[in-house]
């Protein structure tokens, strides 16, 4: 960090302009790391593995395509299109907004022409969900996106990124939003939502699709920014380490003086982060991904799709021989009150580097637990415990005993040996 200071010192001295939101260069090796790491989850092509996120992020890196970059691709193409344009009668899941906007970003990212008949009805579908989303905010702003702010703003972001207007009356329930700190995760400020959001502002300024909420559209973008770099850490991240790098991405699309320094300590703690094996879940690994490439979201409005790209570089396959992973234990514990009883409390052996979820599969299988997940764009989110659903502002929390909140969820967090995790069903 105190180089990459000097170095800006340096250059102002020298009279050079320096971008006012970069970070410093990453090792070679890492970045190479990091995308293999994406790659790897190219190889799981079921439907509820499939996630448009990795694509976009791979595209915005330096990797030229590859067969199996086209392959994946298609996979999503066939699964979106079945989806939202099969008549067959027992297609039940749809997914959701966020998850189409992504599709979309995707699409664009392989350079392929949304401007089909098919591509038109999926563009038509996104809008449809923007104006479902909208009555549901209400004329006065009193109600709430079925889905979220986060997806509504990716929604946004994903028609523009397609120069697709969207009508003003929908982009003002965004900024409404935006300008009056609605934008919250459990009463905490969801800096993931206004990195969204201002890009989504960002993309509407540059694509001038609405020119008559221009001066709205700034005046949001800056009060947004400026809560973002409000939310730096000590630790130098922005909220957390999995909001960072979609906050860098929506401060490199509007820089400002004040956010110069902040992004070189932002993007040092997650080079860091990286080092340490942080991103294990696609979705910020994606995101940071083109951030070590000085990329952005918004950058997928420059492509140039005339030029002919070469395969991506082959994923390492050689195996290394590893020992026979050792047992671990690990200690579950569920509590609707603290006043009461644990619901459950019981010691599982599982395999060192099991997930969460690994143990709460164990714990299933061997009787007297019970859990639901439901599919959502950051991975299953805990929704039932016992048979409990959380009532209204009520969630289940997860925690590393006695109280430390896991940032990371089921899917991706790794409990260490005789470690106990309790299940607590909170209220925000």
């Amino acid at each position: 960090m105190e180089s990459s200071v000097k170095l800006l010192v340096f250059l102002s001295c020298l009279g050079v302009t320096a971008p006012l939101c970069q970070i410093s260069p990453a090792n070679s090796s890492l970045v190479g790391s990091a995308t293999q790491q994406l790659l790897g989850w190219m190889d799981r092509r079921s439907p509820s593995e499939l996630n448009p996120s990795i694509y976009v992020g791979l595209r915005l890196s330096n990797q030229p395509s590859r067969d199996q970059d086209d392959l994946y691709l298609s996979s999503l193409i066939v699964h979106y299109q079945q989806a939202f344009i099969s008549l067959a009668p027992d297609h039940q899941h749809k997914p959701s907004m966020g998850q189409l906007a992504l599709y979309l970003l995707a699409v664009r990212g392989g350079c392929k022409d949304v401007n089909t008949r098919k591509g038109n009805k999926l563009v038509t579908q996104l809008k449809r969900y923007l104006e479902e989303e909208k009555h549901l905010i209400g004329h006065e702003h009193r109600g709430h996106p079925l889905t979220s702010y986060y997806q509504y703003g990716l929604a946004i972001l994903a028609l523009c990124i397609h120069d697709k207007k969207v009508p003003g009356h929908v982009v003002e329930k965004l900024l409404h939003a935006a300008e009056h700190d609605v934008f919250l995760h459990r009463s905490q400020y969801s800096v993931d939502t206004a990195a969204m959001a201002s890009l989504a502002f960002s993309c509407l300024q540059a694509s001038d699709l609405n020119p008559g909420l221009e001066p709205w559209i700034f005046r949001a973008l800056k009060h947004v920014r400026d809560k973002i770099l409000e939310e730096e850490t000590p630790e130098g991240y922005f909220g957390n380490i999995y909001s960072s790098p979609l906050a860098l991405q929506a401060l490199m699309e509007a820089p400002s003086p004040e956010s110069e320094l902040a992004c070189l300590r932002a993007g040092d703690a997650l080079i860091k982060g990286l080092e340490e094996g942080a991103f294990q879940n696609p979705i910020p690994l994606s995101q940071l991904l083109p951030v070590l490439h000085q990329r952005t979201y918004l950058s997928l409005m420059q492509l140039d799709c005339s030029d002919e790209r070469v395969g991506l570089l082959e994923a390492d396959t050689a195996i290394p021989l590893t020992e026979e992973p050792q047992n671990i234990e690990v200690r579950l514990r569920v509590q609707t009150d603290p006043q009461l009883m644990f619901l459950h409390d019981q010691q599982y052996l599982v395999p060192e580097g099991a997930t969460l979820q690994d143990v709460l599969i164990k714990a299933q299988e061997e009787g007297w637990f019970t859990y639901e997940t439901e599919n959502t764009l950051s991975g299953p989110f805990v929704t039932s415990v016992m048979g409990v659903h959380p009532g209204e502002q009520q969630y289940w929390q997860l925690l590393r005993a006695p109280d430390t909140p896991l940032l990371q969820g089921i899917a991706n967090y790794r409990p260490q040996d005789g470690e106990t995790i309790l299940l607590s069903l909170a209220s925000w």
